[in-house]
């Protein structure tokens, strides 16, 4: 599929739902990130920006990225409203299929990366993992159940464990260690006020060396 095709499928999604006036970070991003020194940090599918406006908020230096035209204009819009210059919030268009924000990073952010167009996502995670300074961590946070809000309402959806997602990177135990690699069950309110209780499968890989 082109990028043009995957763009205009992204940006039908979000053009669908209003533009978040102050979006909420995601919960396993605050539990992870509280503690941490600020550094510079690489969002991988921003979406509505509120990990990216959270982290940049605390200091952090931040790469935030999607395919999705729409959602990376309304962040570029959110940053400037909250006073974000564009050395401390950054808010890049990236088909990752093709193409990896340059840097350094001590954080790279994955939230429910999930797509139901072509996507290597293990190459991309691995790409994310070599991203990482010595001693950086990656946090990849996926779906562990689907939402009543989700746009995926697959009934037969599958989604791997963390620890099937770590072995599928294949990276070098010298060099990345897992830290954590757990399923968490949460009540999660969505866009439209409801509640239901979800599934979260959290994994933290942190590059030693």
């Amino acid at each position: 599929m082109s990028t043009t095709d995957v763009v205009e499928f992204w940006n039908d999604v979000y053009a669908a739902r209003p533009a978040a006036v102050d979006p909420r970070p995601n919960v396993c991003l605050t539990e992870t990130v509280i503690g941490l020194p600020p550094g510079d940090v690489l969002d991988l599918g921003c979406g509505a920006g509120g990990d990216a406006l959270w982290l940049a908020r605390l200091g952090w230096r931040v790469i935030a990225v999607d395919v999705s035209s729409v959602a990376v204009e309304r962040l570029r819009g959110l940053a400037l409203t909250n006073g974000l210059s564009d050395d401390r919030l950054s808010a890049q268009q990236h088909d990752l299929r093709r193409s990896f924000p340059d840097g350094a990073f001590d954080l790279v952010c994955a939230h429910y990366l999930h797509t139901p167009l072509d996507l290597d996502r293990a190459a991309l995670l691995r790409a994310a993992a070599h991203a990482l300074r010595p001693g950086g961590r990656l946090l990849v946070v996926d779906h562990g159940s689907t939402a009543p809000w989700s746009w995926d309402q697959d009934p037969d959806v599958r989604y791997p464990a963390p620890q099937e997602v770590a072995a599928d990177l294949s990276l070098d135990p010298e060099t990345w260690a897992v830290e954590m690699a757990d399923a968490r069950t949460r009540t999660a309110t969505g866009p439209d006020g409801r509640t239901a209780e979800v599934t979260d499968h959290v994994l933290i890989i942190r590059r030693t060396v």
